[in-house]
């Protein structure tokens, strides 16, 4: 068990709603782990505030670290004074560790831990065609990374079209893959995947028409509150391999503590 003490170096996750957050007591057990004295706590700020919230923390000199989820990921972005490649391709960032000078340095690994999650469940996305329901910080980001693991065609559907339309420009410009857009049918697609928060409440609709699934049809979602969505229920029930965001988190544990120690190489 981590005892915090006056030492104790801290971390933060902000996001709003944040009850729904695995993070704080994997990556603190992943702290410890490590030897480190440190811990990440969760902090609700609404997206009005999060300038307020940043200043503040960037004068915080105990504070080393943020993680940011729904919705501050693309406005944390902003307020890094570097980030690696990927995070400057998607504008977007879900990890930000302090600099030598006091300043952010970015990272966004949402992509990575849902194809890790994918990979633990023996699928390799290499070929396949992909559908992706969410163009927003997680699922731009698990876009870029299905694109970087040679997926043939992704298709990408979300509706507002506005930023569905830059992520595929963006992403067609790299020459890798075909992006086009995508519907909710999703025949004929190897590999499915949810990056909306679509089934975190009791009556969401399903991100795609799963009567159309097939059970060679791999789904993945990023909700981790229901731990089992209805999405991923409905898809198990055809027979389809699945992951969940909880999958997910487990692939992203020592991801996030890599980068935020400086740990990641990049």
């Amino acid at each position: 068990m981590m005892i915090p003490t006056g030492a104790t170096r801290l971390y933060v996750i902000v996001g709003d709603p944040i009850a729904q957050v695995r993070s704080p007591a994997g990556v603190t057990e992943e702290f410890v782990a490590r030897g480190r004295n440190s811990i990440l706590v969760p902090v609700q700020v609404a997206p009005a505030d999060l300038p307020d919230f940043l200043s503040v923390a960037a004068r915080l000199k105990n504070l080393d670290g943020i993680v940011a989820t729904i919705p501050h990921k693309f406005a944390c972005y902003q307020a890094c004074a570097s980030a690696t490649d990927r995070a400057h391709f998607l504008q977007t960032v879900n990890l930000m560790r302090r600099r030598a000078d006091g300043t952010w340095h970015g990272d966004m690994v949402d992509g990575l831990g849902f194809l890790g999650a994918a990979r633990s469940k023996g699928i390799d996305p290499r070929g396949m065609r992909a559908l992706l329901v969410g163009a927003g910080g997680a699922g731009s980001a698990i876009a870029l990374a299905l694109v970087e693991a040679g997926v043939s065609e992704i298709a990408i559907h979300d509706s507002a079209t506005e930023r569905r339309d830059a992520l595929i420009d963006r992403l067609n410009q790299l020459g890798k893959g075909h992006a086009r857009v995508g519907s909710a049918d999703p025949t004929g697609f190897d590999f499915v995947a949810n990056a909306t928060p679509a089934g975190m409440k009791e009556g969401d609709p399903l991100p795609v028409d799963v009567t159309k699934l097939t059970p060679s049809t791999y789904c993945g979602c990023v909700i981790t509150v229901p731990e089992i969505p209805p999405f991923i229920t409905a898809a198990r029930k055809i027979g389809c391999v699945t992951a969940t965001g909880t999958d997910m988190y487990r692939q992203h544990q020592g991801i996030i503590v890599d980068f935020l120690l400086g740990q990641s190489g990049e």
